[in-house]
């Protein structure tokens, strides 16, 4: 007696929220910043483009709006528990820039 086969289970996507519309959608369409212990008391904000490294992260959507707001308001320093500088805003806001992707709407 042989039992049939089933079909494959469908590989599990990881579901991540923009932390400025908290829309829910798969993790690699978002944007994830990431805070990391630097040198002393210093904290280092910087894209994570991989998604591995250690740190606090928030995930921001290609929306334009969401990205407009994670560089002029404060909403990415009460997600990472740290104050963003203004220069990591500013490199934030360049990467997007030169790494243009598809907004949704």
């Amino acid at each position: 007696m042989t039992t049939p086969k089933s079909s494959p289970r469908p590989k599990h996507t990881p579901q991540r929220s923009c932390v400025i519309c908290r829309a829910k959608t798969d993790k690699r369409l978002l944007t994830r910043i990431v805070a990391t212990p630097g040198e002393g008391e210093t904290v280092v904000v910087m894209v994570d483009v991989t998604g591995k490294k250690n740190g606090r992260g928030a995930y921001v959507c290609q929306k334009v709006s969401c990205r407009q707001k994670a560089v002029m308001t404060a909403v990415l320093d009460g997600a990472l528990k740290t104050s963003v500088s203004a220069e990591a805003k500013a490199l934030i806001a360049q990467f997007w820039e030169t790494h243009e992707q598809q907004p949704a709407s």
